[in-house]
């Protein structure tokens, strides 16, 4: 990215926080609760899925419904400490590849160990493949997808009911997605959804196929959906109520 978007980029973060805060303070004349602050985290080193813009847009449209705020970059520069500090949640939109650095790596470590939540979405898992602590955060990594065409419906099997995520879910969802094949799993993540490789062709997992799931690690919380590839997935109600079931997890909003 030249210098110039860069700090495009960055004034824009600042800006948004700075309308954001005073739209919560609007919003909370007397003293009421803030609204949290949700980062999504969308640079991209590698493939950008054309549905990175309407799954920010989607984000967003979940926080004014919802009571959290969300903002958008794709500068690594503002994953630092001290702006970390403004955010719950920060959310890894499909980014892709080697996108932050060494020093940004150590503060956004920083960040979960002293309680932040991090929630992965689709490409998240193919992400710093060479930074082992992130991939036991986001509990494993991109390996393969099926082709011609990769975009196909198939089923998951719902395995935990009672998460904010799952629960609007039956015992199966059906849906059409790129259905990502994964390797380095993290066995102490807690699976969601199970996807069911005899539904479609191109999955090389087998019977133990995570789709979604959720762990808490080293002092903060973190969710991880496979789904998202499309912009069409951005309109469905079932995924949009996942998403924002992640989302609330990740706030801790379910133990209010």
């Amino acid at each position: 990215m030249r210098p110039f978007k860069k700090l495009l980029c960055a004034l824009m973060v600042l800006t948004s926080y700075a309308n954001a805060q005073d739209d919560a303070s609007k919003e909370n004349p007397e003293g009421t609760k803030t609204p949290e602050l949700v980062l999504v985290f969308s640079k991209t080193e590698g493939y950008r899925h054309a549905s990175i813009e309407k799954g920010a847009e989607t984000l967003r449209q979940l926080g004014r419904e919802n009571g959290f705020i969300v903002l958008q970059t794709e500068t690594a520069e503002d994953i630092n400490s001290q702006n970390l500090k403004n955010y719950k949640l920060v959310i890894f939109l499909s980014t892709t590849q080697d996108v932050l650095n060494s020093e940004q790596e150590k503060d956004f470590e920083s960040f979960i160990k002293g309680g932040g939540s991090f929630m992965g979405i689709h490409a998240a898992t193919d992400t710093e493949y060479d930074w082992v602590w992130f991939g036991k955060l986001v509990g494993g990594y991109f390996d393969s997808h099926p082709n011609d065409p990769n975009v196909r419906d198939a089923k998951m099997d719902v395995l935990i009911k009672d998460h904010p995520s799952t629960a609007h879910l039956g015992d199966t969802w059906s849906r059409s997605d790129e259905w990502y094949n994964y390797k380095n799993l993290n066995p102490d993540v807690k699976v969601l959804l199970n996807l069911d490789e005899k539904s479609y062709e191109g999955g090389t997992n087998g019977e133990n196929h995570p789709i979604a799931w959720y762990h808490e690690y080293d002092g903060g919380r973190s969710f991880y959906t496979g789904g998202g590839h499309t912009k069409a997935s951005f309109d469905e109600p079932d995924f949009k109520q996942h998403l924002l079931g992640g989302i609330l997890w990740c706030l801790q909003r379910e133990t209010e």
